[in-house]
């Protein structure tokens, strides 16, 4: 049987989340009004993420995602290099490539587990060296987004369904496999293996970590370490 370890992105093994990604392509678009209003609609709309947010996971990322609407597949590709340089790498928890980089010693096959975007992730699997990918897809016309999700949308209960069919298709024996997240919309993730650990947790992770008993990880130093 194989062991995997799962891990999310955003707040687990890096700092920002769906929302700085798309502000770097709002900024950058390539015309300079269509950038403006992009990025400026961006800003007046952040309470009202927030709130979605906090109310469903699932629904924040459906309404987020159409902000990608009319936005060319190509130029997306294109920006994804510069977009890791400029954004997420300096965002990498210090102690995120060492956690990532033991469990592939101790034996583990990587999967990275996030709602994030595949044509801006490949430099992460890169990154880490990561075996698999779970994540979310633009829907496209004829090179052009929709603003539509690709189903399963990965958010919540989705996540769990993903991790599950892939552990069916590659033999993965989940009692002695491992999964990190930071938050508590990602519990039946954590549940779904027999080695949580709650990395930077939120209040409400770190409640049910701590009754548990399971592991509470701090990434923000070069040594990863119990928190």
């Amino acid at each position: 049987m194989i062991r995997t370890a799962f891990y999310d992105l955003d707040g687990t093994l890096l700092s920002g989340n769906i929302v700085t990604r798309y502000a770097f392509f709002a900024r950058n678009h390539p015309s300079r009004v269509k950038a403006a209003l992009k990025y400026t609609k961006l800003v007046l709309s952040v309470p009202l993420l927030i709130a979605l947010d906090l109310y469903s996971r699932r629904l924040f990322n459906e309404v987020f995602y159409r902000e990608y609407r009319g936005l060319r597949k190509d130029w997306l590709e294109a920006q994804s290099e510069r977009l890791f340089e400029e954004v997420i790498r300096p965002g990498i928890y210090p102690g995120a490539k060492a956690l990532v980089d033991a469990d592939r010693a101790q034996g583990y096959r990587l999967v990275l587990v996030t709602g994030g975007l595949d044509f801006y992730l490949r430099p992460v699997l890169r990154y880490f060296g990561f075996d698999d990918l779970i994540c979310n897809s633009l829907v496209w016309d004829n090179g052009t987004a929709t603003g539509e999700i690709a189903p399963p949308l990965i958010a919540e209960l989705e996540k769990v369904a993903a991790i599950q069919k892939l552990c069916r298709d590659h033999g993965v024996d989940t009692a002695h496999s491992k999964a990190y997240s930071d938050s508590f919309s990602d519990l039946p993730m954590l549940e779904s293996v027999g080695l949580p650990a709650a990395v930077h947790p939120d209040r409400r992770l770190k409640r049910v970590a701590v009754e548990r008993g399971w592991p509470i990880l701090d990434l923000r130093t070069p040594s990863p370490r119990r928190a």
